[in-house]
């Protein structure tokens, strides 16, 4: 399902719930109607998904099925949905840097984030070689002409707060990630001695999922939670957010279960270390 499919899906999902809410309230669409001055075209056509509501239309509608209680909840949820996505090439216009600046005071106001990564390094723990080839990947692919060196100081500032001690780390990584090389051997041996050297600081937690482990949880997209009040997670064409607590809660019941598949500490660190040594024996032939 493409993103505006999703969305799309939502936007449906989100009138089937004010339906639900009219049927609780013994209404037809005519009663409806009557008691909220909305035609009955427009209520089908949105409890079809196919036209949006207003917010007013969300008071009225509340209103009128003796639901009012309801209605921050449901604004909400209606502003999230238009939220939901967000295409890679919009959102770069400004530029990495710039796009890397604009996060910034979330990663500094949460007090715990929880990750999960399948195919790369988490962002809080890259190194700047590595944070740069990943700069390049991207901008290739997108077309970008970012200053690199300017985006590659802007997305260590993910570094910085993980280093500050202020905020709390809760990560977990395939192990594939740790094979898959990003500007070369030399900048992935860095990038996996800091990894290990990070798993020994008291503010991170690190759970590698090791290649081959009998799975109860398949891979998926990487996903970002702040505290509990918002998840980032980005695909291959668009960035993916939601503050939904039904969506954050649905995230954390995944995390968990990917945490149950990691080993940690000293099992961990042997996972590191096979990928090292299969880095070195590449660079020595």
């Amino acid at each position: 399902m493409s993103e505006q499919d999703q969305v799309q899906a939502a936007r449906k999902a989100f009138g089937q719930r004010l339906r639900g809410l009219r049927l609780d309230a013994n209404l037809n669409g005519r009663q409806l109607s009557a008691r909220s001055a909305m035609r009955d075209s427009k209520i089908s056509r949105i409890e079809l998904g196919r036209q949006n509501p207003t917010e007013d239309d969300i008071r009225l509608w509340c209103r009128a099925c003796d639901a009012e209680d309801q209605v921050p909840e449901l604004i909400a949820a209606h502003r999230q949905i238009d939220e939901m996505w967000e295409e890679h090439r919009q959102a770069m216009r400004a530029g990495l840097k710039q796009q890397s600046e604009r996060i910034k005071p979330l990663y500094e106001q949460t007090k715990l984030i929880r990750a999960y990564e399948p195919q790369t390094v988490p962002g809080f723990l890259q190194r700047p070689g590595y944070t740069r080839a990943v700069i390049e990947d991207v901008s290739r692919f997108h077309g970008l002409t970012d200053d690199i060196a300017q985006a590659v100081e802007g997305r260590l500032n993910r570094l910085r707060v993980l280093e500050s001690g202020k905020c709390m780390f809760s990560l977990v990584v395939e192990a594939g990630a740790l094979y898959a090389q990003r500007g070369g051997v030399t900048v992935m041996l860095d990038q996996l001695d800091y990894v290990e050297r990070a798993a020994g600081f008291a503010n991170v937690a690190l759970g590698i999922i090791p290649l081959g482990r009998l799975r109860t949880i398949w891979p998926g997209e990487g996903f970002y939670v702040y505290d509990e009040s918002l998840v980032r997670s980005e695909h291959w064409t668009g960035g993916y957010r939601t503050k939904r607590p039904s969506e954050i809660e649905t995230y954390l019941r995944i995390f968990k279960l990917l945490q149950s598949q990691a080993v940690y500490g000293d099992a961990a660190r042997a996972e590191i270390d096979a990928a090292r040594r299969l880095l070195q024996s590449r660079e020595i032939s």
